[in-house]
């Protein structure tokens, strides 16, 4: 019948499928079945002596850790690192970039203005070879010469100078003055006296500044080296023209008189106390023989003066001023005459030496002396031993140098 269900009666079930209670002591396991000869139990006993943790009976035990051991920690992970775009590297390159062109400019430039005006230069032959020349003597030796050319001067600045109008080609030179830059030590820097009494090659025994009217430059270098037998290996000339820009180009220099000056033929009219000298009142004071001694006081005049203008070229307020700098080299360029085989960078070093407190003196005479020409002055012994002290390099004795006189403190 639909639905009908036959009554469920429970059965017993069999004795050997029945599961023992936990207490009931059937259910204890006999290990002693499975124990062959007591084996189980010894390696029982073995694992619980030996400490061993293995679950596996029989097991290999496990390496033991050495006593020093330490346990090493691995390094805490770096943050990633961001990435810079490009776009805030772009501001450090260009920076980069722009300093280096500006550097190069700079280089590219200097070479570029230095050679400009080493070509300005006016060159002569004034260390032309000629027979019998005395050879090369240690350090360096150049000769420094101040004429009294007009040439480039109007009829306006000449009537300012006061300087006049001179005949001959060449014109006359008031100034003479021998540097000697040893191998070590400081430069000397020695006026010789335009009176000084010496044989001209080929003209005579003349006043040795007789030689610049009669032959030039190169008569004059002839001039100076056969009587001193000191080799000159680099000259240099100075007109009048190209002095007082020289002294106008920096701002004029101070000097300190002991003395009012007052020499209508040189122009000049000065009081005593320390001033600052333009460039005409500086022509008037190293051109002017008003004192006693006449060309032996101007000549220490002139190397104090000379040595202040150097000074005042190679200080920083003028290098590093280029208003003042660059008109100061524009005009020594302008203005010097120097052989052919000197540049830009000798004129240079000889400035830089110049500015580190050279010695300075007179050339020693033989005293006064009545020539063909007039009142001159001796070449006398010591002036052949003064001479030879130099061209051997060699520390000339104090009794050999002059320091005092002038107007100049």
């Amino acid at each position: 019948m639909p639905g009908y269900a036959p009554p469920q009666r429970p059965q017993a079930v069999p004795p050997q499928y029945r599961t023992p209670a936990p207490d009931d002591p059937r259910a204890r396991r006999d290990d002693s079945a499975f124990d062959d000869d007591g084996r189980l139990a010894a390696l029982r006993e073995e694992y619980r002596r030996s400490g061993r943790r293995d679950n596996r009976v029989g097991g290999s035990p496990p390496p033991r850790r050495p006593d020093n051991y330490r346990p090493q920690r691995e390094p805490a992970p770096e943050p990633p690192k961001k990435k810079r775009s490009r776009f805030a590297r772009r501001p450090r390159l260009t920076f980069l970039r722009v300093l280096l062109v500006v550097v190069l400019v700079v280089i590219v430039g200097s070479a570029g203005l230095l050679f400009y005006f080493d070509s300005k230069l006016h060159r002569v032959n004034a260390l032309s070879a000629y027979p019998g020349r005395v050879g090369d003597t240690p350090g360096t030796n150049w000769l420094l010469v101040g004429s009294d050319s007009r040439s480039g001067l109007s009829a306006e600045q000449k009537k300012d100078l006061s300087t006049g109008d001179v005949e001959g080609v060449e014109g006359r030179t008031d100034t003479i003055m021998l540097v000697h830059i040893p191998r070590s030590g400081k430069a000397m820097l020695v006026s010789i006296p335009r009176d000084l009494y010496v044989p001209i090659p080929r003209q005579g025994q003349h006043k040795i500044n007789a030689a610049f009217s009669l032959g030039g430059a190169s008569l004059l270098v002839q001039t100076v080296e056969s009587a001193t037998r000191v080799h000159i290996d680099h000259y240099a000339e100075i007109g009048f023209g190209g002095f007082d820009s020289l002294v106008d180009a920096v701002g004029g220099v101070t000097m300190c008189l002991d003395q009012p000056l007052h020499d209508p033929k040189a122009g000049l009219d000065l009081p005593a106390g320390c001033q600052t000298l333009n460039g005409r009142q500086a022509l008037g004071l190293v051109r002017t023989r008003a004192f006693p001694n006449a060309d032996l006081e101007r000549v220490v005049n002139q190397r104090k003066f000379l040595s202040a203008l150097v000074s005042k070229a190679m200080s920083p307020s003028t290098i590093l001023n280029p208003f003042k700098f660059w008109p100061f080299v524009s005009g020594a360029v302008s203005s010097l005459t120097v052989d052919n085989g000197d540049h830009i960078w000798h004129l240079g070093y000889l400035g830089w030496k110049l500015h580190s407190d050279p010695i300075t003196t007179t050339t020693p005479t033989g005293g006064p002396i009545q020539t063909d020409d007039g009142d001159s002055l001796a070449f006398g012994d010591n002036t052949t031993r003064f001479f030879d002290y130099i061209a051997r390099d060699q520390t000339v004795p104090s009794d050999l140098l002059s320091t005092g006189g002038g107007a100049v403190n």
